[in-house]
């Protein structure tokens, strides 16, 4: 699903809002689906971070890669998406090997591969901030076609986003999710791309990926992580139920 021109309409990301059990799994899918909806020439990790003003933070990465680029900044309390978050506004970088600014994140992440980071705030209410990170592994990568295109989407989400926070409890960063993506959160990630791509519920995203698990003789798990990177085959679903007919 990497490189979906499609855009979510306000609809389906309230019908995502509407069907996550908690704020956390909307989060996650919101982020899952941003990364699959920015993703181009060069593949783009997403994450997004919310803090309060009062209570804990939250964060939801595309990946588990992702996941680790958010956290080492955590770990010394700085670095851009930080940044942009606390400040609001736009950092970008287009080479963390060369940029003075960033020295100590970048060694911190050079295992990693990231050559290039953007990260954008997205506008909430008055007692949280909120930021859509994206990290990219060439350098460069985020000409102004595409921090334009990342800006847009930032915008996009952004109601939803403020009412997501008006209606869910804030959640802290749950330790599911902090041991590279676990069964649940990988799940949860590929239901929220199945409920854009096939205009449904999470019910019905839910039958479809354990559909194709006992079409294909596969875990549950496996299915949906076939389905993050990409590489599930086009008839995923069955023959008898093709995509957008759900």
């Amino acid at each position: 699903m990497a490189g979906n021109n499609a855009v979510p309409t306000t609809e389906q990301l309230q019908d995502l809002l509407l069907e996550s059990p908690g704020f956390t799994e909307f989060l996650l899918g919101l982020a899952t689906i941003s990364a699959s909806l920015l993703d181009g020439r060069e593949p783009l990790l997403c994450a997004i971070t919310v803090e309060h003003d009062v209570g804990p933070s939250t964060v939801a990465s595309s990946t588990a890669a992702a996941q680790r680029l958010d956290e080492k900044q955590y770990a010394f309390d700085d670095g851009p998406c930080l940044t942009a978050l606390r400040h609001q506004h736009r950092v970008l970088i287009d080479d963390l090997q060369a940029d003075d600014r960033w020295a100590q994140y970048a060694h911190q992440v050079d295992g990693e591969g990231i050559r290039s980071v953007l990260a954008v705030p997205i506008q909430t209410d008055s007692s949280s901030r909120a930021a859509l990170n994206c990290y990219a592994y060439a350098p460069g990568t985020f000409n102004p076609a595409i921090v334009a295109r990342v800006l847009e989407h930032a915008e996009t989400i952004s109601k939803t986003l403020r009412l997501a926070l008006r209606l869910h409890v804030p959640e802290p960063y749950p330790e599911h999710l902090r041991s590279a993506l676990q069964s649940r959160a990988v799940v949860d990630a590929a239901l929220s791309l199945i409920m854009l791509q096939n205009r449904c519920g999470r019910d019905r995203a839910m039958e479809l990926l354990q559909l194709a698990a006992r079409n294909n003789n596969r875990r549950l798990h496996d299915i949906a992580t076939d389905i993050l990177n990409g590489s599930a085959p086009q008839d995923w679903t069955s023959p008898g139920v093709p995509d957008g007919h759900a």
